[in-house]
């Protein structure tokens, strides 16, 4: 057993393993260099570089059994943070999504306009001379020609095929595509300009029409800027992403691009009103929602938990019990209790006999979200209560009671005190949870109830995660910069937070 754990077959196992990993991980690489992931490709090649030099190697035996979690730790960990960090800093929002050179690309393809008497044709596209062209069809004045990107070729009407709304369906040396073809048309000629005469061009709309149009704006490639032809008017790089008169900054052209705006993201969140408030109202009740959650759940877990610590009939089938919604997805538990609430038909309302509306008072609402949470959490402080109270030496509770303790003394005294020593990394951890529970705001509120139609951004209930949600998602203008500052604000908060309350709970000096 020992030969082949160290010998030949393993050394062969090995390899043969390496090579299936090395081959996936290339052929990866190959992919994201030739999408223009060079950051992606350039991580996939080292690895590959990493792998075999690790494991084929003597190099270093620990590096053997770190290396898969170095590497997990740098793509699914540091990688994201990075990313989130850079794009903080970044005008990144919808209009200003991708890099200069596509923007300045797109801007060149929208920037013509038709001419005046909106002149359009039938058309048909296809091949001439092995380049890409259109058959078009001027039925009204009973004229046809094919259009390529710098010529246009005069067609006799008795040499083509011409259906009976007067369109051309075929000409000499011209090939239609055929219906399997135009599956990948529109990324061949949908950016294209067909030769008309002069200035005009025809622009394709759609693959049946095109129409006569001029370029409106001209790019200058030596002094970066766009110029209308038309009017004469000159747009600039204005430095935050996007080309824009130079006496009027709010007339701009878009696409934008991404461009680095370094700190203002951050400033926004305390100079415009529209963020401050909102900002500050969220922030207050994601510190009472996560407070409140982690006070209840251990409360009412550490009360079980001391009611079945003594020997009672039936106490594993309670026990059993009380897990039960730990043991149910948590999505399911939530998309029940919002059922549940509902106003109309909702069980709590039939029982009360009430008709609470519970999701449209900010009050109920956040009732109804703390009920939900802790039917949610308390079986997870019930088992670690109850494991905690296992580890308390039971001749401390006998001396004290000896000494004339009331069991309230001894609770307060000793139970307490050592169960919070035991268990402050897990409040903790749990205070860290909620505050970025968007599971449970999301699917049982959504964060309301808001005011959308006053240009609310942040609901009654949201809390910093999902309001960061809907900053980055949750409206027709998506700003990713500003949502990727609030991410960091919030891991620097809760960072802050945990390591003060480990401080301050002692834990870690044991580990000294």
């Amino acid at each position: 057993m020992t030969s082949f754990f160290r010998g030949k077959v393993s050394f062969a196992f090995k390899l043969v393993v390496l090579l299936l990993i090395g081959s996936v991980l290339v052929t990866l690489t190959q992919s994201a260099f030739a999408q223009g992931e060079f950051l992606i490709a350039a991580f996939l090649a080292i690895t590959v570089l990493l792998l075999a030099i690790t494991y084929l190697t003597k190099v270093s035996i620990p590096l053997k059994f770190f290396l898969p979690g170095i590497l997990l730790l740098v793509a699914f960990v540091l990688s994201p943070i990075i990313f989130t960090v850079t794009m903080s800093g970044y005008n990144y929002k919808t209009g200003n999504i991708i890099s200069k050179d596509e923007a300045i690309e797109q801007i060149q393809n929208r920037g013509f306009e038709s001419d005046a008497d909106g002149t359009s044709f039938d058309i048909k596209i296809g091949r001439y001379q092995m380049g890409e062209a259109i058959l078009v069809s001027d039925s009204i004045n009973g004229a046809y020609f094919i259009s390529t990107e710098t010529n246009r070729v005069p067609l006799n009407p008795a040499d083509l095929t011409i259906n009976e709304f007067g369109v051309a369906e075929s000409a000499p040396d011209f090939e239609a595509l055929a219906d399997d073809e135009f599956a990948t048309a529109d990324e061949t000629y949908s950016g294209k300009r067909f030769k008309y005469q002069d200035e005009f061009f025809i622009a394709l709309e759609g693959f049946e029409v095109g129409i006569v149009s001029r370029q409106v704006l001209a790019y200058d490639v030596d002094k970066d800027q766009f110029n209308n032809i038309v009017s004469g008017e000159v747009y600039v790089d204005n430095g935050r992403g996007n080309y824009a008169i130079a006496d009027n900054p709010d007339l701009y052209l878009e696409p934008g691009w991404r461009a680095p705006v370094w700190f203002e993201n951050y400033t926004k969140l305390f100079t415009e009103e529209r963020l401050r408030g909102p900002l500050i109202s969220v922030f207050t009740w994601t510190v009472i929602f996560a407070s409140l959650s982690v006070i209840t759940t251990f409360a009412l877990g550490l009360l079980l938990a001391l009611a079945l610590n003594k020997p009672i009939r039936g106490r594993r089938v309670y026990r059993s019990i009380l897990i039960l919604p730990y043991a149910m997805p948590s999505i399911m538990s939530i998309l029940i209790w919002g059922g549940m609430f509902n106003t109309e038909f909702g069980a709590i309302n039939n029982l009360l006999g009430t008709d609470i509306a519970w999701f449209q008072s900010a009050l109920f609402a956040k009732f109804a979200i703390i009920l939900v949470n802790l039917w949610l959490g308390f079986p997870y402080f019930y088992l670690v209560s109850s494991g905690a109270l296992q580890a308390i030496p039971s001749e401390l509770l006998e001396a004290a009671a000896i000494d004339g303790a009331n069991p309230r003394q001894i609770f307060r005294r000793i139970t307490l005190p050592l169960l919070l020593q035991i268990l402050s990394p897990l409040l903790i951890a749990s205070f860290a949870f909620n505050f970025n529970n968007f599971n449970l705001i999301y699917l049982l509120t959504g964060g309301g109830p808001r005011a959308e139609l006053d240009g609310e951004l942040a609901g009654a209930t949201d809390i910093l995660i999902s309001f960061t949600y809907k900053i980055a998602f949750g409206s027709s203008v998506q700003d990713l910069g500003l949502a990727s500052a609030i991410s960091l604000v919030i891991f620097l908060l809760i960072a802050s937070i945990s390591l003060y309350g480990l401080r301050k709970s002692k834990v870690l000096e044991s580990f000294q």
